[in-house]
């Protein structure tokens, strides 16, 4: 079975292109290497001759049983140490990396396709990372994903799934496995082909594009979760901490000239309001349109001295301002005196300090697109300040809405998209057993936490039933979102809050 199974992942392989005709023999050898065997078995051989050639989308179904039966061969024989999903993923990533061509063979493919058109350079890297399962796609599949409509449009949910959690072994074992500081993150460059630990994941199947950005190094790859279509990262060659600054802007839309079917954004740079990972400076973007990037204009506004760039307030739960114009400079110029002034107003009434004890509070998350002949920026004006209350911040998803989204509400969250926690999968089912059987939320260990929610919005609805719960719970975790997304507003969608955000405005022009 064993021989059979090398046999149909080199087969996977070239019918998705990762390993040419002239390859085979090669790879099966590699493969053969790999799993401490000296030939293949002639009867499997045999039986291999006999098949019906795969269709791609039968090596993509396949792939997924194909590299767990691998695995288990693999645990069996003792070649992987431990058969749990930290383990087995590094491993899988290794027998991955021995279909891959070499970084240089997919960055010149990548070059040549983009001479003639960036989205056929950009889809056929897509698709290679799917393949290589650096994306995994039966993992991506098994997040729940839906909409919820609000008067600021359809916000995206999703329950991301595709992320393993670490077993309690491998979390042991992370603790007492030698520190290293190679590579120093898990966005750096030194990732790509490398063999992973049980603390930092594998990475031979992965492959990065080099960009230049405003005259620097930087480079192109996918996320691996991917939260909605084309999830790209675009990274500093320099592991260097990210600074929102006038050069930022200049980035973003060069980026967005080079490639202008994607949009990109980055992260603020403070904590709480920012990413995951403050310490090396990158973008995210993609080939999807964010429920704010569709949100209208709800009042327009003029800068002085820019009065050829239109401008305006966007209605949106947040607090953004959305720049237009042919002339990317002149954006550049604008955005970076909006985010100096930003950087040093205070405006007690509104309780938006600048700093405290000499701690800065205020910031910037931009995003950038390119529609029709104009290049659009949006500044979303962020401050993490906190306070006794408020711990982990002021405009933060407030504690009343913790059970179900307490993380960091970060670029992909402010444009519209919630990526909730996978324990939320379990809660929801759980849940839903018991609104419709009655049971008492409060005497649930894990259920107590929803219990003022749930009271909250069951008199809402004559009726819940087994056939119209899912679509309730769903709708009103939508609604948590957007209650999120007016949290971290620094400027409310009331008549005070808008004459608030003008005052802003005011300060900018004078």
């Amino acid at each position: 079975m064993i021989c059979e199974d090398i046999l149909k992942l080199t087969e996977y392989g070239m019918v998705t292109g990762l390993v040419p005709k002239e390859d085979e023999r090669f790879t099966i050898n590699r493969l053969l290497e790999l799993f401490e065997l000296e030939e293949l078995d002639e009867d499997a051989v045999a039986a291999y001759q006999s098949r019906t050639p795969m269709s791609r989308e039968e090596a993509e179904e396949s792939l997924e049983e194909l590299l767990n039966r691998l695995l288990d061969y693999a645990y069996e024989k003792g070649i992987l140490k431990e058969n749990s999903v930290v383990y087995r993923d590094l491993f899988d990533t290794k027998i991955m990396g021995m279909l891959m061509p070499r970084p240089g063979e997919v960055i010149h493919k990548f070059q040549s396709l983009y001479e003639k058109d960036a989205k056929a350079a950009t889809d056929y890297y897509y698709t290679l990372s799917q393949d290589s399962n650096y994306i995994r796609r039966y993992r991506i599949r098994r997040d729940m994903k839906w909409t919820a409509e609000t008067e600021f449009g359809e916000l995206d949910i999703t329950i991301n799934l595709s992320k393993p959690e670490k077993d309690p072994k491998a979390i042991a074992a992370a603790k007492l496995a030698k520190q290293s500081g190679y590579p120093k993150c898990l966005l750096c460059k030194e990732n790509e082909g490398y063999a992973g630990r049980v603390n930092h994941p594998a990475r031979q199947n992965h492959r990065i594009i080099p960009v230049t950005i405003n005259h620097s190094d930087w480079f192109l790859q996918y996320s691996p979760y991917v939260y909605y279509n084309e999830h790209c990262i675009v990274f500093n060659g320099k592991h260097t901490p990210m600074k929102i600054e006038k050069a930022t802007f200049g980035k973003l839309l060069d980026f967005v000239k080079q490639f202008p079917h994607y949009f990109v954004g980055s992260n603020a740079d403070l904590p709480i309001v920012g990413g995951s990972i403050l310490s090396h400076d990158h973008f995210q973007g993609g080939h999807y349109e964010f429920a704010m990037a569709k949100a209208p204009l709800e009042k327009e506004i003029t800068f002085a001295g820019f009065e050829d760039v239109k401008a305006g307030i966007v209605k949106w739960p947040m607090s953004v301002i959305r720049l237009s114009a042919p002339d990317t400079e002149r954006l550049i110029e604008l955005a970076d005196k909006i985010l100096l002034t930003w950087r040093g107003y205070t405006d007690e009434a509104a309780f938006i300090f600048a700093e405290t004890d000499g701690e800065p509070h205020n910031t910037i998350t931009p995003i950038a697109r390119k529609r029709g002949n104009n290049y659009e920026l949006d500044l979303v004006l962020r401050n993490n300040i906190t306070t006794k209350e408020h711990p982990l911040g002021v405009y933060h998803p407030h504690a009343k809405l913790h059970h179900i989204k307490k993380e960091n509400i970060g670029l992909i969250e402010v444009m519209g998209l919630a990526v909730l926690p996978a324990r939320l999968k379990d809660e929801m089912a759980q849940l839903k057993t018991a609104i419709l059987s009655r049971a008492d939320l409060r005497s649930n260990e894990v259920l107590s936490k929803h219990a003022d929610w749930v009271e909250e919005f069951l008199p809402k609805y004559e009726s819940i039933t087994e056939e119209n719960i899912d679509g309730i719970i769903r709708k009103e975790i939508g609604l948590v979102f957007r209650e999120v997304l007016l949290d971290a507003g620094v400027y409310k969608c009331t008549e005070e809050g808008r004459e608030a955000f003008l005052r802003f405005i005011d300060t900018v022009n004078k």
